[in-house]
């Protein structure tokens, strides 16, 4: 039977090279790009079926910043498929970031380069703001709006006859210290980036906990440092000009510079050949690129307490039933 694979954010950067890549280990998939823009969707799809003639490729509208868009899309997911195999929950934003030039150019020159680069640790913040559901923006299209998603799927997603598997798109950038359970939308801080990859670390986690039993398993890849739009508007490009000989001089030391998309993809597509019940649900599998050029993947434990993470859940929950009883009130 042809498995059907769930792609958000499919249209550009890592999302687009997971498709390419899943459609060379096995162009008999349906694959469905879930996407915001419409266009830049199409644009892939024919970028796809160029290179895969035949290959069995749809389109599905989604914004996960709006809950309104989610719930279309998972009506409309319902109404075409009986069951999905794989969810890649790819699509994020980091908004408006912003470099401490300072902690940059001491660090560019000191040992802890690599990890600056690596983390971004100490280096970027980001500008939040509220969406039209009343949410902080990077979390509700980072975390919520995949959540939501998911929860309208399960009857698509958790079948006796078959397993599903949800695969997140987290961070090296995934930090406790950037993460509160009384603040877990992030509304007082400055990182609600990492703070929303270490909030889906610990979704992964707790999804785990309740859904292994019905067949849904979850995973968290990072992806390593690659170089995407998201990535490309952190600095003015002369910048990235200046740094990359730098970036590729330090790859010698380090696997974390996947730096193209297609590597990035690499533990993403690791996962789509694993039967999700040999998986570790507490690491976090990383796409590594060594210095010849060669890609692999490992499983790093995450920092992770599955008590937070089921209390983080229940939030969730919480949030979730909120904001549909608001939703029926507008109605």
């Amino acid at each position: 039977m042809q498995r059907v694979v769930l792609v958000t954010g499919a249209n550009s950067g890592i999302g687009l090279a997971l498709c390419e890549r899943i459609l060379s280990e096995d162009s008999t998939i349906h694959l469905c790009l879930a996407c915001r823009n419409l266009q830049r969707a199409e644009a892939a799809r024919t970028t796809l079926i160029n290179s895969y003639p035949g290959a069995d490729v749809c389109i599905q509208k989604v914004d996960v910043g709006s809950i309104t868009s989610v719930l279309q899309a998972a009506k409309d997911l319902k109404e075409r498929y009986r069951r999905i195999d794989y969810v890649y929950l790819n699509a994020g934003i980091m908004p408006n970031p912003r470099v401490n030039m300072k902690a940059f150019f001491s660090g560019l020159f000191s040992r802890k380069v690599v990890r600056m680069f690596a983390t971004g640790e100490g280096l970027l913040t980001q500008e939040d703001k509220l969406t039209q559901d009343g949410l902080q923006e990077v979390f509700a299209t980072n975390v919520f709006g995949h959540f939501v998603l998911i929860r309208e799927l399960e009857p698509l997603l958790t079948q006796s006859i078959n397993t599903s598997q949800l695969i997140w798109t987290s961070s090296s950038n995934a930090r406790r210290n950037a993460f509160s359970l009384t603040d877990y939308q992030h509304n007082q801080g400055q990182e609600p980036y990492s703070s929303s990859k270490y909030a889906t670390d610990l979704l992964s986690v707790a999804l785990n906990c309740y859904c292994n039993k019905q067949g849904l398993y979850s995973s968290v890849v990072c992806p390593g440092l690659v170089m995407t739009n998201l990535t490309y508007g952190i600095l003015p490009s002369f910048f990235w000009t200046l740094i990359m000989p730098v970036m590729w001089l330090i790859r010698v030391f380090t696997n974390t510079f996947t730096l193209s998309p297609y590597n990035g993809a690499e533990a993403l597509l690791w996962l789509f050949k694993q039967k999700p019940e040999s998986l570790d649900p507490l690491a976090k599998y990383h796409s590594f690129t060594s210095w010849l050029g060669q890609n692999y993947v490992q499983p790093i434990k995450m920092d992770v307490e599955e008590e937070t993470a089921e209390i983080f859940l229940q939030k969730l929950l919480d949030l979730e039933k909120k904001i549909r009883e608001k939703t029926r009130c507008h109605c």
